[in-house]
């Protein structure tokens, strides 16, 4: 019976996250869900400064959303499990942790813009993630709003199927609500009214409206085999057959669900509820999490986006996610240590089963260090043990939290399927898995992107150095995407991320949270190093003898360019290198990739191929291969035609038509290649590729350039060739 009532649980979950550009209005989206749910009473705003999630000083101060809040709502008997992610793609690794863990999204969008970068940015996040997805065309009460424009930018920039079940009553500030395609009924909203009227379609819309049900019943049908037999047979569709033939074109990723409304005014919200309770997947819907058995701490905790053993389980969602793979920010960055036992053990949403988790957040609060957990299989009580896969030590559960934002309440447990917060671990950090300390099991942990720009920082007074590097310590701890180190040059330390906001907000963090008074340098942006022409045979021979036991390797590379990347492969043939020691020359090659050398940054793009190399019958061992290999790559780069690259951007800039001369201007002398030029409703907005060492300060020349009414966004694209200045380390 009690086994019964818990899938019953979580058949009504629904883990969901809120997706879309900054200023598209997800967090509005947010409050007014807490709002229609009655979590809350009174409605935030974001520009007052009262929103739940938002609750961090400096997202208030900025008016944008910088770190990932979860909080749980309860609509129709489903409990909502709900994470506001941030918009701004400096914080793009907040969305990828939070997409690691939920079963679907909400993907919000502007009325008059449509697609933007960061949509586009977060939504092929999604597709890596396989997480199926409905659409909310936000803002409809904006001048210029306009549904189908939103549509075809949908389809034509993201490539779905939109599968539109809303038709608006009204245009711009006449905005009221929106025709139920599939029950053909109004739903309407009066000013400052908190709940829908249900009614007639409008006369004037009926016609429109039926027009719009067949087009849905003809696409539903299309790519439906149970939706296709009841349209031949009946030549329509019934709405509780278009629900079920929705519902499972959402959840395989085969159509979106499109609906419309205005957050702010509270319309369409309700509807939007209806939708996640009625497409979006539960636990029980999603396959089966994947993990590593038997505890391999292969996967170091940092840059990996893949298992211990290279798949990918998330992509299992929807058949069709591997068609929009994104290799550079796929990229993988984690190392395997040894072979796992058994690869691939999947572990079901089952309440009874053995207990597994992953972590995706930490978070420092006066009431201790939060741990943020997506629970995948069995349940977990106060005090219980648990094995961290990071360390490998075994703690105790504290306390478990139900997360309101910064407000929690506990709870007595917590089973497969819930997004909860617990107390007393001091070793987890995002990525780690937490199992039963007798069935250990390491779930893929989120991928962590390399940084690309960089800050020298210092305390003003030396006496505050140490408390300063812990300070350091502890963000690095909660944010996987800042990186610390020191120049071997200068000695200074260096904080490194994912762009200037991201390090203005990491040294704010540090001053308002410390009172420490922190100097900082001015950015530098991280480059890459590749091979443009590679080298043959290059051999090195690692011969040591120190009166024990010596070391002996020999090894004969070829390095060639490779587009994107690091490929190894061996072509050696006779066992004249055991398989074991190939792995081990692997992995000394991708140690020498640290360190380039035209100025010691990374090394990317190339295939190394091990041609030959021998073996001594008592000295070569895994340490020696692994050295020679170290030490012959180097060798080998050195001798290659090495090319240094640097982080480049599309740019897309907002001004008045007449401010487009001085901005192309502009960009053209920040390097930039203008791609696309167009004017919407009286603005011009441009699209260039530039250089991010480039656009430091850019914002401040824009805004003085248009008296303030530019506007612009930027999405990292990759690598490019820096120019000859550049080269100097």
């Amino acid at each position: 019976m009690r086994n019964h009532l818990d899938h019953r649980h979580l058949a009504a979950v629904r883990n969901l996250g809120i997706l879309a550009h900054v200023d598209a209005g997800k967090t509005t989206v947010t409050e007014r869900i807490l709002y229609a749910t009655g979590t809350t009473h009174k409605r935030g705003e974001v520009h007052d400064g009262t929103t739940v999630t938002d609750f961090d000083p400096q997202e208030r101060d900025r008016g944008i959303t910088i770190f990932a809040a979860a909080v749980s709502c309860d609509w129709n008997g489903h409990r909502v499990n709900l994470i506001d992610t941030p918009g701004h793609v400096d914080f793009a690794d907040e969305v990828e942790r939070a997409l690691r863990v939920l079963d679907g999204a909400v993907a919000v969008f502007d009325a008059v813009a449509g697609v933007e970068p960061q949509s586009e940015s977060v939504w092929r996040q999604a597709d890596r993630h396989g997480v199926p997805r409905i659409a909310f065309v936000n803002k409809m009460d904006r001048a210029g709003a306009d549904l189908d424009t939103a549509v075809a930018s949908l389809r034509a920039r993201l490539h779905p199927v939109p599968l539109v079940v809303h038709l608006p009553i009204g245009t711009e500030d006449t905005f009221t609500g929106v025709v139920d395609l599939l029950r053909l009924r109004a739903l309407t909203w009066g000013d400052g009214s908190d709940t829908a009227v249900e009614g007639e379609v409008p006369e004037g819309l009926r016609e429109e409206a039926l027009r719009r049900r067949r087009l849905l019943e003809e696409a539903v049908a299309e790519r439906h085999p149970a939706a296709l037999e009841e349209f031949c047979d009946r030549e329509t569709l019934s709405a509780e057959t278009l629900t079920t033939a929705l519902r499972d074109l959402t959840r395989t990723g085969d159509g979106v669900v499109v609906l419309c409304g205005s957050a702010y005014r509270n319309r369409g919200i309700e509807p939007l509820l209806d939708a996640v309770v009625d497409y979006l997947p539960s636990p029980l819907d999603v396959p089966a999490v994947r993990g590593i058995r038997d505890g391999v701490h292969g996967v170091r905790n940092g840059r990996s986006g893949a298992t211990v053993d290279g798949s990918h389980p998330a992509a299992d969602r929807m058949h069709h996610a591997a068609g929009h793979m994104d290799p550079a920010a796929d990229r993988m960055h984690g190392s395997v240590d040894r072979v796992p036992h058994t690869a691939g053990e999947r572990r079901p949403a089952d309440p009874a089963a053995p207990f597994a988790a992953l972590a995706f957040k930490v978070g420092a609060t006066p009431t201790g260090r939060l741990t943020y957990l997506r629970v995948y299989s069995g349940t977990i009580e106060k005090g219980d043990p648990v094995w961290e896969s990071g360390t490998g030590r075994v703690e105790r559960i504290g306390r478990i939290l139900r997360v309101q934002a910064d407000r929690h309440a506990q709870v007595d447990r917590a089973v497969a399927g819930d997004i909860v917060a617990v107390v007393g671990l001091k070793s987890a950090r995002p990525g780690s898995t937490l199992c039963a300390p007798g069935d250990p099991l390491v779930l893929e942990p989120p991928g962590v992107a390399d940084p690309v720009v960089s800050v020298a920082v210092e305390a003003s007074r030396s006496t505050d150095t140490d408390r300063l590097a812990s300070a350091l310590a502890r963000l690095t701890e909660e944010d996987p995407s800042l990186v610390v180190r020191t120049d071997p040059e200068t000695g200074q330390t260096v904080l490194s991320g994912m762009g200037e906001l991201h390090l203005e907000v990491a040294v704010e963090k540090i001053r308002r949270s410390l009172g420490l008074d922190v100097n900082v340098g001015r950015p530098r942006v991280t480059y890459r190093e590749t091979v443009g022409r590679g080298v043959s045979g290059v051999v090195y021979r690692h011969v040591k003898q120190d009166g024990g036991a010596g070391q002996f390797a020999h090894v004969v590379l070829d390095v060639e360019p490779l587009e994107d990347g690091f490929e190894f492969r061996s072509s050696v043939v006779g066992g004249r290198v055991p398989q074991e020691y190939v792995r081990a020359v692997e992995a000394g090659c991708r140690d020498a990739l640290a360190e380039g050398p035209l100025g010691g940054h990374p090394v990317t793009g190339l295939r190394v191929t091990l041609t030959d190399g021998a073996t001594h019958v008592k000295d070569s061992s895994d340490t020696a291969f692994r050295t020679a290999a170290r030490f012959a790559l180097r060798e080998a780069l050195r001798a290659c035609a090495m090319v240094l690259l640097e982080p480049v951007v599309d740019v897309t800039v907002t001004v008045p038509e007449d401010a487009v001369g001085g901005v192309l201007g502009d960009l053209a002398a920040r390097r930039g290649r203008v791609t696309e030029s167009v004017v919407r409703g009286g603005s011009a907005v441009v699209t260039a590729t530039v250089p991010l060492a480039e656009l430091f300060g850019y914002a401040t020349g824009l805004r003085s350039r248009t008296q303030g009414r530019g506007t612009f966004t930027a999405r990292p694209t990759g690598y490019a060739p820096a120019p000859a200045a550049a080269m100097t380390p």
